[in-house]
């Protein structure tokens, strides 16, 4: 069950910087075109990517507790966060909140995710008597 719920958080996650990618890139039409905006679309599109990545690897690897969907969306998501939460979060460009749920939903689909990999690991071993 708690891979489970770290997959719902990592889809939930994946869900959000869809909308986020899609608002970055009608933002980005509202700058003139040129080198900017191509810098504006490239970034909304590698969000996109982001969330995609996210996402399927959560329905496809995460929900069966995978270790490797494990870490690659520990290792996609957190990068993508730590860069938003760093050049975004920090300097105040978004307010804390509702700019803090991605990280929130990262943080939640982190944790209980590891957990599951710990749980599992745990299990496997063989018991000595």
């Amino acid at each position: 069950m708690l891979h489970k719920i770290g997959a719902l958080a990592y889809m939930l996650w994946g869900a959000l910087h869809m909308l986020a990618a899609s608002e970055a890139a009608r933002r980005a039409f509202d700058v003139d075109a040129g080198d900017i905006q191509g810098r504006l679309l490239q970034n909304a599109w590698s969000l996109a990517i982001f969330a995609l990545v996210a996402t399927v690897v959560a329905v496809t690897m995460n929900w069966r507790n995978s270790n490797a969907g494990y870490w690659i969306n520990l290792v996609t998501i957190s990068a993508a966060d730590l860069g938003f939460i760093v050049f975004i979060l920090v300097p105040g460009y978004l307010p804390p909140w509702p700019g803090a749920l991605g990280p929130v939903l990262w943080i939640v689909g982190a944790i209980f995710s590891t957990l599951a990999q710990i749980r599992s690991r745990t299990h496997a071993l063989p018991r000595q008597v």
